[in-house]
């Protein structure tokens, strides 16, 4: 397929998005102490590492569970820092195993993206869809039929403002 295929472009826009709505993600978090990275920063309990946590798990969820229907091993099979009755957007994983488990859910989602039509069906459910239809919006026209955008437009949304964030902490 040429580069100028219709579908072709259509994915390389919907990989420049979600690139760049990543990248906003990181450059909010880069540089915070890791004490930052684990303090509360809303009522809710959340904390800016353990919402990069969550957006891992979107990525994989969306684009390995509900996309290509099965999911990689978790890294982090045996570390402490998981224990069970962990407040939701809270990690007591490091930082780097954090953040590697993004990058590499996002490099996971790319690659899923690359190698499937976007007018495959979705091979997988998301829970308490039974029937399909949360996760494959072909029948509304859209050609691509994965909430893929979920994760990325969750993550810019979900990011904190940076004033919120002290840097010097």
């Amino acid at each position: 397929m040429a580069d100028t295929e219709p579908e072709d472009v259509e994915k390389r826009a919907l990989l420049a998005f979600l690139d760049a709505q990543r990248a906003i993600v990181l450059a909010i978090v880069a540089g915070l102490a890791e004490d930052t990275l684990r303090t509360p920063v809303l009522p809710s309990g959340w904390t800016p590492l353990g919402l990069v946590k969550h957006l891992g798990f979107a990525e994989r969820h969306w684009f390995q569970r509900v996309a290509a229907g099965s999911v990689s091993e978790l890294p982090w099979a045996g570390l402490p820092g998981e224990e069970e009755g962990r407040e939701p957007f809270t990690t007591g994983l490091p930082a780097e195993v954090v953040f590697g488990f993004y990058r590499d859910q996002c490099e996971r989602a790319n690659a899923i993206v690359a190698a499937t039509p976007l007018s495959a069906p979705p091979q997988g459910r998301h829970p308490g869809d039974p029937a399909g239809e949360i996760c494959d919006l072909r029948r509304f026209g859209v050609g691509f039929p994965w909430r893929a955008p979920h994760s990325a437009a969750a993550a810019a949304s979900s990011s904190p403002p940076a004033p919120r964030i002290s840097r010097n902490s």
